[in-house]
């Protein structure tokens, strides 16, 4: 072994890092039905989205709540009204990977990649309007887990290159010595 590595040796860190992560595209269906018989739909909105997510076995469950707000005309084309209805979602987010390794209280992330918005709304039979609801979601769960790192003990004979523009002469961190550090660690 040579002297350079004697030197070195390995320290374990405890880090916040991302331990599982996923994505899914959900298409869900809801059934409005308006207090007129609708003769036209004029238009379909999707509003005020709020969700939440929580670890669920291999997945993570993110549910929560949207507006729909149907545009309808009725009374054979000669009345318009806005029909509001608030629905509740849920959507399993599987997990394209999770490290069991990781430790502590997990984190879970949650983020609309794709709001969710109406694609499609019909007349059903009945006077009901069936509203199609497109929506994308990613999550990450975020805990700690451990990081092996090489160190060596003197830095001070190591030969270092520094990429980029850095100038030797710069007084910018003449202030700072790296080498009290290592001491007060010991």
């Amino acid at each position: 072994m040579s002297g350079t590595d004697k030197d070195l040796q390995c320290r374990e860190l405890i880090a916040k890092a991302v331990c599982g992560k996923g994505h899914k595209f959900s298409t869900t269906t809801h059934t409005i039905i308006p207090s007129q018989t609708p003769s036209t739909i004029l238009g379909c909105w999707i509003i005020n989205t709020n969700f939440q997510a929580e670890k669920v076995g291999d997945a993570v469950e993110v549910s929560g709540t949207y507006d729909v707000n149907l545009w309808f005309s009725f009374a054979n084309n000669t009345q318009t009204e806005v029909k509001r209805e608030t629905v509740k979602f849920s959507v399993l987010v599987p997990l394209t990977f999770f490290d069991k390794n990781c430790r502590g209280d997990l984190e879970i992330v949650a983020r609309a990649v794709e709001q969710p918005k109406c694609v499609k709304a019909e007349l059903s039979p009945g006077g009901t309007i069936t509203v199609k609801v497109e929506s994308e979601f990613a999550v990450e769960i975020i805990g700690e887990t451990k990081v092996c790192v090489v160190v060596c003990n003197n830095c001070d004979e190591k030969d270092f290159h520094v990429l980029g523009d850095y100038e030797e002469n710069s007084d910018e961190f003449d202030d700072f010595d790296s080498a009290t550090l290592l001491d007060e660690l010991d």
